[in-house]
């Protein structure tokens, strides 16, 4: 996996935030943020709420602009959103009148591509998220399970250099949670993709991580940055699979509330 040049590039990246409560003061949201992302690698980010996960993803979709520092995606320079980013949000974020087959051939009506490619295309990531059968539903028929798979698939149809992923299967229940994990390392495998997640669970990210980014409190830093020892192979309750478990935990309790009154 090693690389020249990284997938993602966060350098030093701070962002303020003008106050919600007091007129004329300002929130540090994130401070001096560095990290690499390698390609094909999965990269989860963990800390307590909010520390900033999100904010750092929507910096790197190009959703914000950072107060100071700079984001790179593939060497370019993030200056907004781009083709080369795609985002899986938590709550789906569906078009309710489109079916599933125009859901996922939305972003590819958008670049121009003809209708016999773009029937190729979804029909190949369809199926690969398991949708065959379902192309002509509509969100509301779906599962919730189903919908998050339709958002990935739209997400991965415009061969995004970066996916990014903000706690998409929090809103399920623990089995179809842990389901969609098992999903996702079968998704990962058949098509490769470079993927930054924010997650709240120490599980979640193990089980998929290749490399795994424990923020502190706010002002969100980086603390420390950890390698799953086997990526997305590890078996829950063995020794090696505890460790690294207590190891994050110890860093994430390790964080006192210095909540500030803003």
């Amino acid at each position: 996996m090693n690389n020249s040049k990284p997938a993602l590039k966060v350098e030093h990246v701070r962002k303020i935030y003008p106050s919600m409560h007091a007129k004329g003061q300002e929130v540090l949201a994130i401070d001096d943020i560095s990290l690499e992302v390698r390609k094909n690698e999965f990269c989860s980010i963990l800390g307590h709420s909010g520390c900033g996960k999100t904010t750092l993803l929507n910096l790197i979709a190009g959703f914000e602009t950072p107060t100071a520092g700079h984001i790179e995606c593939a060497g370019k320079v993030v200056n907004g959103p781009g083709a080369d980013r795609s985002m899986v949000f938590q709550d789906y974020a569906l078009f309710p009148w489109l079916t599933v087959y125009d859901n996922i051939a939305f972003g590819l009506k958008i670049k121009g591509i003809n209708a016999g490619e773009i029937k190729q295309i979804v029909t190949r990531f369809a199926a690969l998220v398991g949708l065959s059968q379902f192309t002509n539903h509509y969100p509301h028929q779906l599962s919730g399970g189903m919908r998050q798979r339709v958002s990935i698939a739209r997400a991965l149809v415009v061969d995004p250099t970066v996916l990014l992923m903000d706690e998409p299967f929090a809103a399920l229940d623990a089995q179809n949670r842990a389901m969609m994990q098992a999903e996702m390392i079968r998704i990962l495998n058949e098509e490769s993709k470079t993927v930054v997640l924010v997650t709240h669970s120490i599980e979640e990210a193990i089980n998929l991580s290749d490399v795994i980014v424990v923020m502190t409190r706010r002002p969100g830093r980086v603390k420390e940055v950890i390698r799953v020892p086997e990526p997305r192979r590890m078996v829950e309750d063995t020794p090696a699979y505890l460790e690294i478990r207590r190891q994050i935990r110890d860093l994430i309790a390790g964080e006192h509330d210095v909540s500030e009154a803003v």
